[in-house]
């Protein structure tokens, strides 16, 4: 055969197995059978091992996984995957729907809504470029993501190349949805596992996390995963105005779209939905923990827009835990990093929605008493929003007298010392700041994920740092030396040598990171965004005062008071002074576009713009300085209208606010 005789064979081969895969995979309607299917394959991939100048990155050979990596890269979202609110009762979905009619309460639109089943698995990002699948990231922490592209082509039901005509291929479309394991295939790894000895899965979703995770892709290949596409990220040359215009093009694509997604339905009828899906529930292939319900109007959800992290148009709708009965055989006290003493129930384990719990937070004094728990008891235990495990209530009638009541400690029970109760708090604290569990707790914080960011630094390792003497608090991890590390049980030089690779890596670190490892009571990572933004100079917040720090719009006065008695501490501020003298850098922060021609400008964007995408203007905007909100105020500069601008314009008319066309708007950008 001549070589275009074959490169035609080729693009039929391919184009013939993207057809029995999408009847297979998406539709469950198969026409040929598996061995017919196997033998295209194989075909396939005799020629391209013969010919691989011809082999192209949508190859229906790609799933069969690739080489190994050596780590995961990772790649920023160009639209942040945001987080969800929650709502655990008609009650919080009535009040959701209020919100929206307030915010829009100039828009004539009727407000309705699509219900989509929320899978538990993993959020994923799929990025098309000309029709071809070039990226796949894992959600990440919203902003940024893990590049599993490998493993992701091994997952059969997500199309390599969309399956749209080649006149309306776009140019650029970001398909999220959530990778998902159905519970026979949870259930037939796990028996495998077992059967080979290896530590089992406590869910399906840990399974589909570990699967992605995997740096040998054709490990994910075994894995039996699905995709359901619920969302669009940056889209060029795709039309679509709503939610369900948006999942029934996706679906045309070649997604596969969860089949019990209602569209365009009312605040009424969206109860009616979760209730039979709630009913559902059970027969499902897969695991399901609530529903999504969104604004289905896209030019509405444009104009709700979004709060820090989760939009104003959509709401996850969870369901009512799973409760088991299991005994308290223990209570326990724990010492956390700021001294609080948390009693915690050692329970009977049991299986719970798929989990295994053994222990369950009892929070206070007031709690135990409050519910009457007692040790010895036999209670309902559940996961409270399918994650944390809670005790519910005591089954009073299957006491037979054995049962103990249980008191708080008058001391600490780490390191013996004074305990105390704030008359504003139902938790005892120790307030020794040398407490072992304290300094430990503090320096697991320290070095966590959303602080210094220390590979390896554990809690084990953290425990026999501290009872071999190397350190004794978080700035002596910058000096350790590494023979006397190297000699701690179970170390060794290699593992030294990589512990202190870490740290050392780590010296340089964002201001906001440096101000949340410093573990103060009510601060987490928002507000320490907040004051590494107002405070750029870490010195300064050793001066400021409660009522400064208060003017911070999103701290309180309780946060307030909190930072100010933190950094006003002699001690904290030795400590962190001697961080700075072991060689820990703060990063400048980054000079933002704040100095552009439109710095303390304020634009809206309404309508649909012909030459370039909202998202571009915005990015345009904000790299000149300015800044882009979602709902027209007195305090906005411009309004950028498009075409079908809705009601943004009126309020705009109204208002004064000069407008702007898109060609004005290109205009003021050069």
């Amino acid at each position: 055969m001549m070589k275009s005789e074959i490169a035609k064979r080729l693009e039929e081969l391919k184009k013939a197995l993207y057809e029995h895969n999408y009847r297979y995979f998406v539709l469950d309607d198969p026409i040929i059978s598996d061995a017919e299917y196997d033998r295209l394959l194989k075909e396939l991939s005799e020629i391209e091992n013969a010919y691989p100048e011809l082999v192209t990155l949508d190859s229906p050979t790609h799933r069969l996984g690739g080489l190994a990596a050596e780590k995961f890269e990772q790649a920023r979202h160009s639209l942040p995957m945001l987080s969800l609110d929650n709502a655990f009762d008609t009650g919080d979905i009535h009040d959701f729907h209020q919100r929206i009619m307030k915010f829009l309460e100039n828009s004539k639109d009727r407000i309705l809504f699509t219900a989509e089943p929320k899978l538990d698995g993993v959020a994923l990002e799929l990025i098309y470029e000309k029709g071809i699948l070039v990226k796949a990231l894992t959600r990440g922490d919203g902003e940024t993501g893990e590049v599993i592209t490998a493993n992701v082509k091994t997952i059969r039901n997500i199309p390599l190349k969309l399956q749209t005509s080649e006149e309306s291929i776009p140019e650029l479309l970001e398909v999220r949805g959530e990778a998902v394991m159905d519970k026979a295939a949870f259930e037939n790894l796990n028996k495998y596992r077992l059967e080979e000895g290896q530590p089992l899965f406590a869910n399906p979703r840990n399974a589909t996390a570990g699967s992605l995770r995997q740096l040998d892709p054709s490990v994910t290949s075994g894995r039996r995963l699905s995709f359901y596409a619920y969302g669009v990220g940056i889209h060029e040359g795709a039309g679509f105005s709503s939610q369900i215009d948006m999942l029934k093009y996706i679906a045309d694509a070649g997604f596969m779209v969860n089949p019990f997604i209602k569209g365009r339905i009312s605040v009424d009828e969206v109860i009616e939905v979760y209730n039979d899906l709630l009913e559902k529930r059970p027969g499902l292939p897969y695991e399901i923990d609530g529903m999504v319900v969104k604004v289905d109007d896209f030019r509405l959800q444009a104009e709700l827009g979004i709060k820090a992290k989760s939009p104003r148009w959509a709401i996850a709708w969870k369901f009512p835990s799973i409760q088991e009965t299991t005994k308290i055989l223990d209570i326990k006290v724990q010492v956390g990093r700021t001294g609080a003493i948390t009693p915690v129930a050692f329970l009977d384990p049991v299986n719970i929605g798929g989990v295994m719990v053994s222990r369950a937070s009892l929070h206070n004094a007031d709690e135990i008493k409050r519910k009457d728990i007692r040790i010895g008891d036999t209670v309902f235990v559940e996961r409270a929003g399918d994650v944390i495990p809670r005790v519910v209530k005591v089954v009073e009638t299957l006491r037979n007298g054995s049962e103990i009541l249980f008191e708080m400690p008058e001391t600490c029970p780490e390191c013996g010392g004074e305990v105390f109760q704030d008359k504003d708090e139902a938790v005892l604290r120790c307030v020794n700041v040398s407490c072992p569990a304290v300094v430990k707790e503090g320096i697991i914080h320290f070095a966590a994920k959303d602080s210094f960011d220390i590979k390896g630094l554990g809690e084990s390792l953290v425990e026999r740092l501290l009872e071999s003497g190397l350190i004794k608090s978080a700035a002596d991890l910058f000096v350790l030396d590494i023979e006397k590390l190297a000699a701690l049980e179970r170390m060794g030089v290699k593992s030294a040598q990589n512990i202190i690779k870490a740290i050392e890596s780590k010296k340089t670190i964002e201001a906001w990171r440096f101000i949340n490892s410093l573990g103060i009571r009510h601060i987490g990572q928002q507000t320490a965004v907040l004051l590494s933004e107002k405070y750029p100079d870490i010195q300064m917040l050793f001066k400021a005062l409660p009522d400064e720090l208060e003017k911070i719009e999103g701290i309180g006065p309780v946060a307030a008071e909190s930072i100010a008695f933190f950094f006003h501490n002699p001690l904290n501020k030795a400590e962190i002074e001697k961080l700075f003298s072991y060689g820990v850098v703060l990063k400048k922060p980054e000079i933002k576009a704040a100095q552009g021609k439109f710095s303390g400008k304020t634009f809206v964007l309404t309508g649909t713009l012909p030459v370039m995408s909202r998202d571009e203007a915005k990015k345009l905007i904000e790299s000149s300085g300015g800044k882009v909100t979602g709902s027209v105020s007195s305090k906005t500069d411009y309004v950028v209208a498009g075409e079908s601008p809705g009601s943004k314009l009126d309020k705009a008319n109204q208002l004064g606010i000069k407008v702007l066309g898109e060609e004005e708007l290109i205009e003021l950008l050069k």
